[in-house]
């Protein structure tokens, strides 16, 4: 297995956690992976491809990599639905601040969707493209379990909540303690969805 990102820390990270000598990270671009033509089997974009800014090419070079009949895949989270982590954060934050919605990430993100996804991977060549949704039970401890994440400002939506002044940021806390559902016990039961396609290599 071969894990390829475009950061120093991420790489360094996976090599100190994984032992397994058939597993190798190396640094790389999505738009250029360091493989070579139909040298894979399969290959997958994990929770990324709508980061990148020409994912057409993205998927075209999973498919270079992979081998005939080799599979190419992908997940996103479903930030305009039922990614409800997210989405609650982006509500309240909207809520707030009408003009913060063009940071959205489910409005920033349209081809996190089924069909947007499925019409990325058969403009790739890919055949038989099929898509699922992967839901995820996200069940916090209580509210501090689940602002905290917000506070580490990695990703945009805790860049956003730590650009605010205190004063804001504080009020964006207390529009979510109202708005999250909270069960008896103090704990917020929540879906994580993330939408997956994929295709094969004709």
């Amino acid at each position: 297995m071969a894990g390829i990102d475009q950061s120093d820390g991420f790489i360094a990270h996976a090599r100190r956690a994984v032992a397994d000598p058939r597993a190798i990270f190396q640094l790389g671009d999505a738009a250029a992976l360091p493989a070579e033509s139909a040298s894979a089997d399969v290959a997958v974009s994990g929770l990324m491809i709508n980061f990148v800014p020409d994912m057409p090419r993205a998927v075209a070079e999973m498919a270079r990599a992979v081998r005939s009949d080799g599979i190419v895949a992908a997940y996103v989270w479903d930030y305009a639905g039922e990614m409800q982590l997210m989405r609650r954060f982006w509500d309240a934050v909207v809520a707030l601040a009408p003009a913060a919605l063009e940071k959205d990430e489910g409005r920033r993100f349209p081809v996190c969707r089924p069909e947007p996804l499925v019409a990325l991977f058969e403009g790739a060549g890919l055949a038989a493209v099929e898509h699922r949704a992967i839901d995820v039970p996200t069940v916090f401890r209580d509210f501090d379990d689940y602002w905290q994440p917000f506070l580490g400002g990695q990703g945009p939506a805790p860049a956003y909540c730590m650009g605010l002044p205190e004063v804001r940021r504080d009020a964006l806390r207390e529009q979510l303690r109202a708005t999250l559902p909270t069960a008896l016990d103090g704990s917020i039961p929540l879906t994580a969805r993330a939408w997956a396609v994929k295709g094969r290599v004709a």
